[in-house]
């Protein structure tokens, strides 16, 4: 199949059984750039298999680091927080999750770097990072547009300085970054990192600090009420075994896919007892009348359109609340999605594509700087669906086929950024009618 192709979804009658998740990509390239910075040798499971890994495992071989892949299995020999290669020009495709960190890591690592991505990555900020690396003492240039990659790299010496202030409000990938090249770069009283101004998607910063404590650093909250954190200046240790949760980002369409052609849809991997926010969008559905079960490591979803319109702040579910607005195409009046100012640097800006998208099924869309207000119409309407080369549309728009009517995806091999095997696990689910 190639890139230009069309998928056509064709109508789907009803939706029931189980889906395994790929691993989550945000703990994934957490766990790799951890592993690799670590003192030992991890051994990771569950490791996802999509475009956004195998970028992050490129760029670490690169920069010296012995990483051995077998499906979803790696093997991570750490360098101790010393990257063997001192110039390398790496190349991270439209991974944000890889471009952030290492940026940040690389930032006091010794060396010479260039890093740089796809078309879009070009038009994604990393300004807030480069400002607080720059005042921590590091040596960053725009090799193009200011505030945006790619960057160079050159080398630095190590701070001195215990504190500094990062925007938040733009993408916490800034500050997990930060945080996570904190404890090689802190003086010994350690390094305070404090937000400045708001800070969006908490949920990922409090993951980045989770997988932190697995390998040794301990972060410590130390401003009740902003977001001030003291990171110790500590050698990252591998944990051996390190088992990555189920892609909660992923579950959201299946889980939604239950609630509006009947289910019971289960999704395994993560569940009651998950690191990831967006494990609260099964709690958006039960807010919109689905019926929603939980376990230690699975979700099940079961209901029938109309669904209950809703007002919903998704600051924390960024991600997942694409899949809220597909849903709101089956809800009983207009639903109003606040809270998604990010949307817009993302991989494409997703405000403009998704409320383009929801207007060729027949909806009536509003949208603003950071919401979206979507009408359902009294009856979908069959649309040829663009993707704009972002995985989440492709995979989110997929459920509008629960509609009654086709669906088609263009580009649907966009999806192998983060879950390849999208479709064929959407047609597991599919049942010609309801038990």
């Amino acid at each position: 199949m190639s890139r230009a192709d069309i998928l056509t979804i064709e109508p789907i009658a009803h939706a029931e059984g189980e889906v395994r998740l790929p691993g989550s990509k945000s703990i994934s390239n957490r766990a790799l750039l951890l592993a690799a910075l670590a003192d030992g040798v991890t051994e990771l499971e569950g490791l996802l298999e999509a475009d956004d890994t195998r970028v992050m495992v490129a760029a670490l071989r690169t920069l010296g680091v012995a990483v051995e892949v077998d499906g979803e299995r790696a093997r991570v020999i750490g360098c101790g927080g010393e990257f063997p290669v001192r110039q390398a020009d790496l190349f991270l495709g439209n991974a944000g999750t890889a471009m952030r960190p290492l940026a940040a890591v690389l930032a006091f690592a010794g060396g010479s770097y260039r890093l740089d991505g796809v078309a879009r990555m070009r038009e994604r900020p990393i300004g807030d990072l480069v400002d607080a690396l720059v005042a921590l003492g590091a040596r960053i240039e725009y090799d193009g547009a200011p505030g945006y990659p790619p960057i160079r790299i050159r080398p630095a010496a190590r701070t001195v300085r215990d504190r500094v202030d990062i925007k938040g409000e733009v993408s916490s990938q800034f500050v997990s970054g930060l945080l996570m090249a904190a404890p090689l770069i802190a003086p010994d009283r350690g390094l305070i990192v404090r937000v400045a101004g708001a800070l969006i998607s908490q949920p990922y910063v409090a993951l980045t600090i989770a997988l932190m404590r697995r390998f040794g650093i301990e972060v410590e909250r130390v401003d009740a009420g902003g977001a001030a954190f003291r990171v110790p200046r500590a050698r990252y240790r591998a944990p051996g075994r390190f088992a990555i949760e189920g892609d909660a980002s992923g579950a959201s369409y299946f889980l939604a896919l239950g609630a509006i052609a009947g289910g019971p849809v289960r999704v395994i991997g993560a569940g009651r007892a998950s690191v990831q926010g967006d494990v609260a969008f099964a709690d958006l559905l039960e807010r919109m009348g689905a019926s929603v079960h939980w376990g230690e490591d699975w979700i099940e979803s079961r209901g029938a359109p109309p669904l209950r319109a809703v007002e919903y702040d998704c600051t924390a579910i960024p991600d997942a609340a694409m899949t809220a607005a597909v849903a709101a195409l089956f809800a009983d009046g207009a639903t109003r999605l606040t809270g998604i100012g990010s949307w817009r640097v993302k991989e494409t800006d997703r405000i403009a594509a998704m409320a383009a998208e929801l207007r060729k099924l027949g909806a009536a869309v509003d949208a603003g700087d950071d919401w979206l207000r979507i009408e359902p119409p009294s009856r979908l309407r069959e649309a040829t669906i663009d993707t704009y080369d972002d995985h989440r549309i492709a995979m989110c728009f997929a459920l509008a086929a629960a509609g009654g009517v086709p669906v088609h995806i263009r580009d649907p091999q966009c999806v192998a950024k983060t879950y390849p095997d999208f479709f064929k696990a959407l047609h597991s689910l599919r049942r010609p009618t309801a038990r």
